[in-house]
């Protein structure tokens, strides 16, 4: 055991037994590894006796086999290589930056606390400078890009409107004016509508469809899923057939010869807009006229995905989806190259979900809540965090959960489990029995974060809540309260409950995703990493705000005073963007 400023800490190290000599009571030493909080355990990789000179020490990300000292003398040996500094002469003499060797040196090498806080802004400001050059590079070069002409008046959105049965929100309402704008002005519209979870963006993005169709133009809409896919084909139909607009639906699980009809369909012009998966950017598919591109939950696609789909038609309209509410000045910085139209208002029958923070020692309410709510002919939604138990980290997987869901309700429930590791079509017909009332409880992981709508599930179960970001809690909470029965979302945990407490208190998923920066930082931020989304290697999204906004305003001066001309590094870049681009 180890005495420490906040207690007594248990410390645990392996294959360390000459060092017992050593450990005597009172003496101080330096530990290297990591503190596992629920057992108050500190698993030492190394230890440290020498602290008479008080040296500053890196700790490196390792694998096995390797030391942190050996890699440490490595870095150490191959700090004098010259490398280019990427941040502009101009800025790094405005703000009395350090040039990109002094900075490696330091950060790797330091000789004082000082040294290290020197070489780490000079090395964040230099990584976001090049990330924000290259958005407002992009952004200022797509809204030089002619697009499709579409001649199409004013009341095309008055037309729309009173085709609709319900009355858009203020916001959905400005966005379908963004999209109007953005269609009808001769340039290539790329516009990403960022809205909360059932704020309505399909709707917004069916009249872009409608005035896309009005111009005579294919339209595509691609969505992560194949359940998402079907559930966008089942939407549209009915708004499409009172336009006369002709959809189809493909998938990857289509049987050939009704792929091979579509396809051939497709190309001869006979459809108007196809709802897809991936499916739709396979080499097969051919456009007759592609005008407009619509992704739906855009962060769960790679760039080079996007841009498939997009390079299909020959200067088709771009528009993303995302129910993933981010701060506004995230958004505008890392959606720079992006319009952005934000929904914040739901729509008049969506109401709040009730939430409640319960510890496991009264599951019993949560149980009787679920049983109340099969008995009424509703269904239930719960959550796990992993498939298989982890007794490291305290965690029910969903087949534990079934297991005692099913002893709960005397296996008189129909109880189901979905998770990432089934196969496609396992995973298309258990939730296609859920949506049809065959499956009264789903137990799930994750997967069923994005877009499912089960009008008839209203109670939502979270087992181990403190292990997701706030984010990803609202995005699943939202799963539920889709029909006109009052909704409720249960958090089952017994810690972090400060930090929970937030979703007790608001359904407002902006707000929601500004408590979740400021208590967890920017990792959960966008959900599951996908190719194409930035990754910082030193720079932090909320601790370096003001680093990135000032990042900002310098790059775009740089771009408008073209004061990159001859810097043969930003020339290099450039390229970089137009190729992926």
């Amino acid at each position: 055991r180890l005495v420490t400023q906040s207690g007594v800490v248990g410390v645990s190290i392996f294959n360390r037994a000459f060092f017992k000599n050593n450990l005597t009571i009172n003496r101080e030493v330096l530990l290297v590894g990591k503190y596992n909080k629920l057992k108050n355990l500190f698993t030492a990789s190394d230890i440290i006796f020498d602290l008479e000179n008080n040296r500053i020490e890196p700790v490196y990300h390792l694998i096995n086999g390797l030391k942190n000292s050996q890699l440490s003398k490595l870095i150490k040996e191959n700090l004098n290589y010259e490398i280019s500094s990427v941040i502009p002469f101009e800025y790094q003499k405005k703000y009395d930056l350090l040039n990109k060797n002094d900075a490696i040196k330091r950060i790797h090498n330091p000789k004082s606390v000082k040294d290290i806080k020197d070489a780490k802004i000079s090395l964040k400001y230099e990584e976001l400078f090049e990330f924000m050059f290259k958005i407002n590079y992009l952004k200022k070069q797509n809204t030089k890009t002619k697009g499709l002409k579409r001649d199409v008046s004013q009341s095309a959105i008055d037309d729309f409107k009173e085709s609709l049965t319900f009355s858009l929100t203020p916001d959905q309402d400005t966005a379908v004016r963004n999209l109007f704008e953005d269609l009808t002005s001769g340039y290539r519209m790329n516009r990403l509508v960022l809205g909360d979870v059932g704020s309505g963006k399909t709707i917004v993005a069916t009249f872009a469809i409608y005035l896309n169709f009005l111009s005579k133009y294919q339209s595509a809409l691609m969505a992560p899923t194949e359940i998402l896919a079907v559930q966008h084909f089942n939407n549209l139909k009915p708004l499409c057939e009172k336009f006369k607009i002709r959809i189809a639906l493909l998938t990857g699980s289509l049987k050939a010869k009704e792929k091979s009809i579509i396809l051939e369909d497709l190309k001869n012009r006979n459809i108007d807009l196809i709802v897809g998966t991936h499916a739709l950017i396979s080499e097969s598919v051919v456009f007759n006229n592609l005008g407009l591109v619509v992704t739906d939950e855009q962060h769960r696609f790679g760039v080079g995905q996007r841009n498939v789909l997009r390079d299909k038609g020959i200067t088709p309209d771009v528009l993303y989806l995302s129910a993933t509410p981010i701060p506004r000045t995230y958004a505008m910085t890392i959606y720079g190259d992006l319009d952005i139209s934000i929904i914040k208002t739901k729509p008049a029958c969506r109401k709040d979900v009730i939430t409640k923070l319960v510890t496991e020692d009264n599951i019993k309410e949560v149980l009787y809540k679920m049983l109340e709510t099969i008995k009424a002919g509703k269904q239930a939604f719960v959550v796990s965090p992993l498939v298989e138990e982890n007794d490291n980290l305290y965690l029910k997987s969903v087949y534990k959960l079934q297991e005692k869901l099913n002893l709960a309700f005397n296996n008189n429930v129909s109880i189901a489990v979905l998770h990432g590791k089934l196969k496609a079509k396992e995973k298309d017909q258990i939730m296609n029995d859920f949506k049809d009332g065959k499956t009264q409880i789903l137990i799930s992981t994750t997967v069923i974060e994005v877009g499912i709508d089960i009008p008839n599930a209203n109670v939502m179960v979270i087992y181990n809540a403190e292990r997701f970001g706030l984010a990803t809690l609202h995005q699943l909470r939202g799963r539920v309260g889709r029909g006109s029965s009052e909704a409720f979302c249960f958090l089952v945990s017994n810690l972090d409950k400060e930090r929970l407490k937030v979703l007790e208190n608001s359904n407002d998923g902006f707000y929601i995703s500004e408590k979740d920066l400021e208590l967890r930082g920017s990792g959960d931020l966008f959900g599951e990493k996908q190719s194409g989304e930035k990754v910082f290697k030193i720079a932090n999204l909320k601790e370096d705000v003001d680093i990135l906004l000032q990042a900002q305003k310098d790059s775009e001066e740089y771009i408008n005073n073209k004061m990159y001309v001859n810097n043969k590094y930003y020339e290099g870049i450039i390229e970089d963007i137009k190729f992926i681009n």
